[in-house]
């Protein structure tokens, strides 16, 4: 079934369909039009950023509820009256579809409204934030935030100063823009439970139950975790892994070994994606082979294939993730469903008991979950699917912008070649095909200060998280410029460092790939800006802040690494139009961290030896 004919078949059935709704008295058609549905669901990014009409949404609702999971949104409801009434009934907690007498509810929905929203604004207290509710009740400044964060951030900033409040989907977000006082939320952490949001929001994703403490399914304390396996020697394991995995994963396809001396064109991303998923996922996972030159080529084969079965199941649920982010059911999305459901399969502890060179981390955390949880089986399997996710959806895209503004920039290419020739120099390593492995330890890819600032450079133009903190009380929020405003418990603080990465006044040409905006003069790691003259603490963060930050941050930025060292030290690359544009950004992502490119760029390689 074509997007198309889904649209018009949606259409159709919503012809007839008026409040009031019993979920036991849906069109008849419902069937064909879940099926119509999923085609339609399945070829956006986002909910959020759907293209049907508001009556196909309305379907949309009736069918959630039908299905007794929660209310679905789409921009498409600022143009539906309808659906209107009904984010109305849903704001003052009406179930419409429960109520015999619907358009009475919508009535009384709409004076509760009024007066909840009266009431909200005149008791907002003294030394508060400025505050924006938004047009639409419950969504509130959703849609419009979701379209472009950062217009959207800078017009409020612009209006209302440095800090500034909008309700998003029932929760007031208090956005605090000002670089200089991100310190201020960051040292105030005993008045934030940045827990209660990332653990929420990963049993919404991830299917699996609650990993707080305080929810009695485990006494694991996953800071600490994270810290023993992505840290020191642990860290020091998983570089040298990635390091045989990569070359596994670059060097040994067929076609390569027939054609050494031919040009392979690719979609650049794909690229990107398909090493980088298979690499890191044997890193973390392990291999059921005891080295990638075994002999057996036939089980070589077998596990590649299982590993790219993975990759789709990836690509299939990380599609509609910014939707689960949102609150929108799995369920809904059959395909993503059945691929979250194959994922977690592959990582049951029965399977990864029979894969060797499993990571500390997953080693580790296998042994907390049967010891310490009370998960059962696929649960246990489906946190690990959370770190899947984690140590991928972000260094995927972070992987291709890094590449693409090298090759892009004849400067980068020649300073970051000219580099690794000099590590691999030092260390005496010989490039050839017939060779052994390139090996390069931490320390080695540490002296590299090129590639990083290449790097980091492609991560500021690249990212767009969200720095999240819930607060725990109701507290008095200090900041730098000595204004203290008045923060309600369950509130939420907000920091969007794109902001900042952004910003004219930190960034010269901010929006301009520059390879060296990382490097002193003398060659070093840059680690000095200003704003207005005064000097940051806090001008780079794409991995977020304080406790809450990346704890994959340090080996995210080594595999860039090791794979921008690889491709230069193996390959002759090209794009296919030199003069390509670079690809928009896919902000349906905004918030999540590196923006995926909205479209693939082609590019051509080739080996630089003769096998």
């Amino acid at each position: 079934m074509e997007v198309q004919e889904a649209g018009d078949i949606l259409e159709e059935s919503v012809a007839d369909l008026e409040l009031p709704m019993e979920t036991n008295n849906l069109p008849e058609e419902m069937s064909l039009a879940e099926e119509a549905m999923e085609v339609v669901i399945n070829n956006v990014n986002c909910v959020f950023n759907m293209g049907t009409s508001g009556d196909i949404m309305l379907l949309f609702m009736a069918h959630s509820w039908h299905k007794e999971t929660c209310l679905a949104s789409a921009q498409a409801l600022q143009d539906s009256e309808v659906i209107s009434k009904l984010l109305l009934v849903k704001t003052a907690e009406f179930a419409c579809v429960d109520r015999p007498h619907v358009e009475r509810g919508i009535s009384e929905s709409r004076i509760l409204y009024t007066e909840r929203r009266n009431t909200e604004i005149s008791e907002r207290r003294l030394g508060e934030p400025p505050v924006e509710n938004g047009l639409i009740p419950y969504l509130g400044c959703a849609l419009q935030f979701g379209a472009n964060p950062l217009e959207f951030l800078r017009a409020r900033q612009k209006k209302y100063g440095h800090i500034f409040t909008c309700k998003i989907a029932g929760k007031y977000v208090h956005f605090l823009t000002d670089p200089f006082s991100y310190h201020s939320v960051i040292r105030q952490g005993k008045h934030f439970d940045w827990k209660k949001f990332h653990f929420s929001t990963s049993v919404k994703a991830f299917g699996h139950g609650s990993m707080d403490p305080n929810d009695g399914n485990t006494t694991e304390n996953l800071h600490e975790t994270f810290v023993k396996t992505l840290q020191g020697d642990s860290l020091s394991n998983l570089i040298e892994a990635m390091m045989e995995n990569l070359q596994h994963a670059m060097l040994q396809s067929n076609a390569l070994k027939v054609n050494s001396q031919d040009w392979f064109t690719d979609g650049l991303y794909a690229f990107c994606y398909r090493v980088m998923f298979e690499a890191g996922y044997l890193t973390l996972f392990g291999k059921e082979l005891n080295s990638p030159k075994e002999k057996n080529f036939a089980r070589q084969e077998a596990q590649r294939a299982l590993i790219l079965n993975a990759l789709e199941n990836f690509k299939e649920f990380d599609k509609i993730f910014p939707a689960l982010v949102a609150g929108l059911p799995i369920h809904v999305f059959k395909n993503a469903y059945s691929a979250r459901e194959n994922l977690a399969k592959g990582l049951l502890h029965e399977n990864l008991r029979k894969r060797d060179n499993v990571s500390d981390l997953i080693s580790l955390r296998m042994f907390l979950n049967d010891t310490l949880s009370t998960f059962d089986d696929m649960g246990k399997a489906k946190t690990h699917l959370a770190l899947l996710w984690a140590s991928q959806a972000n260094t995927l895209p972070a992987t291709f912008w890094s590449l693409f503004y090298l090759i892009r920039s004849p400067e980068a290419m020649k300073a970051a070649t000219e580099e690794v020739h000099n590590v691999l120099e030092k260390a005496c390593h010989k490039i050839s095909l017939n060779s052994t492995f390139i090996s390069l330890n931490r320390e080695q890819l540490d002296n590299m200060p090129i590639l990083g600032s290449i790097i980091k450079e492609a991560m500021r133009l690249s990212s767009a998280s969200l720095n999240i903190r819930v607060a725990r009380e109701d507290f008095t929020l200090h900041l730098d410029n000595n204004d203290a405003y008045n923060i309600r418990k369950d509130d939420i603080v907000a920091l969007y460092p794109q902001l900042m990465h952004l910003d004219p006044e930190i960034y010269n040409d901010p929006f301009m790939f520059k390879y060296d905006r990382y490097l002193n003069s003398n060659g070093t790691e840059k680690t000095t800006f200003y704003c207005n003259g005064r000097k940051l603490k806090y001008y780079y963060m794409p991995f977020g802040s304080g406790i809450t930050k990346c704890p994959g941050r340090l080996f995210a930025v080594h595999e860039i690494k090791q794979f921008l060292t690889l491709l230069l030290s193996y390959f002759e690359m090209e794009l296919v139009d030199k003069n390509v544009s670079c690809p928009s950004l896919d902000q349906s992502r905004a918030g999540l961290g590196i923006l995926q490119p909205a479209n693939d760029i082609e590019f051509k390689y080739k080996f630089k030896f003769v096998i």
